[in-house]
């Protein structure tokens, strides 16, 4: 049996909470079949675009712009509910690592001295973990590493995001030193004492960020020197859910949680384990209040 919505879930652990809490909450209230499927950003906005999925449970703006613009403003196929979570994104070191290294800012790593302190396989140039393969974030970290000028200095580590952490946990328990991307909301500050790498404030003229499906030139032909700009996340929905499920779709567009309501999300599904969808049905239990007042 077809379902009545399908949410889209891409690979990181705030959006399979927030995809896990957004289908306990439609099922209970309107007693619709609701289906989660894995999909990267652009093939979630293709499947809203299409109907074959109705539901991003948390897109990054700025770091999605462009689907934005393809589907929201080009084609109205795609609608976004206005209430944001707020992000910041940077890149980090443990405390410890910098009590031995002295770096503190991220161009500190443009020099082949501090970038040596961060080489694991011997080969003279350090490694930086920048995100996920397929992630957005993932190529604007490739393009401030260009920006910056360490990409000629450091290896730039793609992988998931469970391996990327499973080596912090071994460079602080080794008391080696590492240097990754970080972001909020995240546990990885709960867990680690870490320090975000200081860097020039955002500057809206610095940036010029162009994706690889917008530009085959992408990398040469976009900057980002400063400081990343605070990032809002938002649900996305499918426009004609308005008149498919025009109940789901109000709710869709009033949907609101904060930044620390999704760091515990990610806390509990992250470090303590938990099944997201044992923990989606608790969680709307215990948020009854909040979760109704999306229905109103």
């Amino acid at each position: 049996m077809a379902q009545d919505v399908v949410i889209g879930v891409p690979n990181w652990a705030s959006v399979r909470g927030t995809a896990h809490i957004l289908k306990v909450a439609l099922e209970d209230n309107l007693g619709l079949s609701v289906g989660l499927q894995n999909g990267t950003n652009p093939i979630i906005f293709e499947a809203m675009d299409s109907g074959a999925m109705h539901v991003h449970p948390e897109v990054w703006l700025p770091n999605q712009q462009n689907l934005h613009d393809t589907f929201v403003t080009g084609k109205g196929s795609v609608a976004l509910n206005p209430n944001a979570v707020l992000s910041d994104q940077h890149i980090c070191v443990t405390k410890d690592t910098q009590e031995r290294t002295g770096i503190s800012a991220l161009s500190d790593l443009t020099d082949p001295d501090m970038a040596a302190n961060f080489d694991t396989d011997g080969d003279g140039r350090g490694e930086v973990w920048i995100g996920g393969a397929g992630w957005a974030s993932t190529n604007v970290e490739k393009i401030r590493a260009k920006s910056y000028g360490y990409s000629e200095t450091m290896n730039l580590m793609e992988m998931d995001e469970t391996l990327a952490l499973a080596q912090v946990d071994n460079a602080v328990a080794q008391g080696q030193n590492i240097v990754f991307y970080c972001y909020t909301p995240h546990h990885m500050f709960s867990l680690y004492d870490l320090v975000p790498l200081s860097e020039p404030a955002y500057d809206a003229a610095e940036w010029d960020v162009k994706q690889p499906t917008d530009d085959p030139n992408w990398l040469e032909n976009s900057k980002a020197g400063t400081a990343w700009d605070a990032a809002k996340l938002h649900v996305f929905y499918a426009s004609g859910l308005a008149e498919s499920q025009p109940e789901a779709a109000a709710m869709l567009g009033k949907v609101a949680l904060t930044t620390e309501q999704v760091n515990a999300v990610v806390y509990a599904l992250s470090v303590d384990g938990q099944d997201p969808a044992e923990f989606a049905r608790k969680w709307v239990d215990e948020h009854s209040d909040l979760v109704d007042s999306w229905f109103q």
